[in-house]
């Protein structure tokens, strides 16, 4: 009888150890046992194994490989550990040899926009366009000063006091910034934009309800009859995003420059020269400007030039290009409004240290851009296009624009969504009229505000 009851009681404590372990959150926070034990793993794991080694074999096989070792050294230990947790141990010692910490399981998520790390306790993510706080944690300041460490140097830069603010770049192209004590009074900040694995497309955008398919259509035109294009909008709005979608209209025979202080862009032409700035050594030298590879790009013989951001001097540059027979050319632009990004370029010309009249000024900008694309991200969270405008010209000292489709906002439905839709304003655009002489076809019945899709589909 007693025999029945002990093994009752085992079985019930078996289950109950199960259940446990189900209840287990793969990315919460190390209790201290834990910890203690990983620590302790840890350094037993770099006595038997050979890091130097690491990468010179397939990734998966070493990841493979740091697995077993861990695995058989918690059991020569006879850690008192569950199932769930000796695998939660085992994650975060391969993350760490392999990777970058607790920010792995965060960097393998598809739906994960972007990283924000607010001292060594805190993580946000942004989903969706919302931000979240995250169980993940470093475990203290110095595990997270070693992790950014070794992302700015895996790309030749440093980060200490003497050089406290960073940008570099993840493997898979994602832009990282990291600043350090004592500029950031609260401990070590990174901030990671993501790189998303998978390319958008026009057809996706539509599907988002980013565009309706007539601007679709529109932007595509655009693109192929090679007019200059500045796409406008705020810090996480889409904007590179936008910039990836259109250059996939530009024909695989064109020799395209891309110029970007983190790359970023793209772009799945054959004929792709990409340029990236870089910043000043620790001794103040050697650094190459956006402005420097612009001027170097026009020696290369360029059918367009793309420009991830223009926040400087280059504008100059930039204008020069568009104007010089270098059309068809993209670039991005910090700005909330067109208007407010046509001013931006002013001030920008401004840095060359280069003197122009108001009015002259106004009259290259005219002349060197035609298309000023809106972008932003509503309350809901949701990047739209706002806004396709048509530089039309100068009244006085006045660049004239004119808006060939807006976002007519209509509401905020019961789930906090943006209702609303992407119209045309009825206006014809002056490039029309060149579209011709190019031998590209587009309905003029698209800028027709009560224009239906079904009408689009029918041509």
């Amino acid at each position: 009888m007693a025999t029945v009851v002990r093994n009752r009681l085992s079985r019930i404590g078996r289950e109950f150890a199960d259940a446990a372990d189900e209840e287990l959150d793969l990315t919460r926070p190390l209790t201290d046992q834990e910890t203690e034990w990983k620590q302790r793993i840890n350094e037993k794991l770099l006595t038997v194994l050979d890091l130097s080694l690491i990468d010179t074999v397939d990734t998966d096989a070493a990841r493979k490989e740091i697995r077993e070792i861990v695995d058989r050294l918690l059991t020569e230990e006879s850690a008192p550990l569950s199932r769930k947790q000796r695998q939660l141990i085992i994650e975060r010692i391969e993350d760490e040899v392999m990777g970058l910490g607790p920010l792995e399981p965060l960097l393998a998520d598809p739906t994960i926009s972007d990283i924000l790390v607010n001292g060594y306790e805190t993580i946000y993510i942004e989903r969706n366009g919302i931000l979240e706080r995250t169980n993940a944690r470093f475990t203290d300041h110095a595990h997270l000063i070693n992790t950014i460490d070794r992302i700015v140097s895996a790309v030749g830069r440093r980060i200490d006091e003497s050089s406290p603010i960073v940008d570099a770049r993840l493997a898979d192209g994602s832009r990282v910034n990291a600043i350090i004590p004592p500029l950031a009074i609260d401990g070590a900040m990174l901030s990671i934009r993501r790189f998303g694995t998978a390319l958008l497309s026009m057809e996706k955008l539509i599907e988002l309800g980013t565009l309706t398919p007539q601007v679709a259509q529109v932007l595509s035109v655009i693109v192929r009859a090679r007019l200059n294009v500045v796409v406008s909008g705020g810090t996480g709005s889409g904007k590179t995003t936008m910039m990836n979608i259109l250059s996939a209209d530009i024909p695989d025979t064109e020799r395209i420059v891309t110029i970007e202080d983190a790359a970023e862009l793209r772009l799945q032409q054959p004929h792709v020269i990409r340029l990236e700035t870089r910043p000043p050594n620790i001794e103040g030298k050697g650094e190459v400007t956006s402005r420097d590879l612009v001027r170097n790009s026009l020696r290369m013989r360029p059918e367009r030039i793309i420009i991830g951001e223009v926040r400087g001097g280059e504008a100059l540059d930039m204008l020069q290009a568009m104007n010089t027979g270098h059309d068809g050319s993209l670039t991005t632009i910090h700005a909330n409004t067109p208007r407010d990004a046509l001013s931006r370029i002013e001030n920008m010309v401004s840095m060359s240290g280069i003197s122009f009249p108001i009015k002259a000024l106004r009259t290259q900008i005219a002349s060197a851009i035609n298309i000023v694309l809106q972008v932003a991200r509503l309350e809901d969270g949701k990047r739209k296009l706002v806004s396709l405008q048509e530089i039309s010209g100068m009244e006085g000292e006045v660049i004239t624009m004119s808006e060939l489709f807006v976002f007519k906002r209509e509401g905020i439905d019961e789930e906090g969504n943006v209702m609303g839709k992407l119209q045309a304003t009825g206006i014809i655009p002056a490039f029309y009229k060149q579209l011709a002489n190019r031998s590209i076809d587009l309905p003029i019945e698209v800028f027709e505000p009560d224009w239906s899709e079904t009408g689009k589909e029918s041509q």
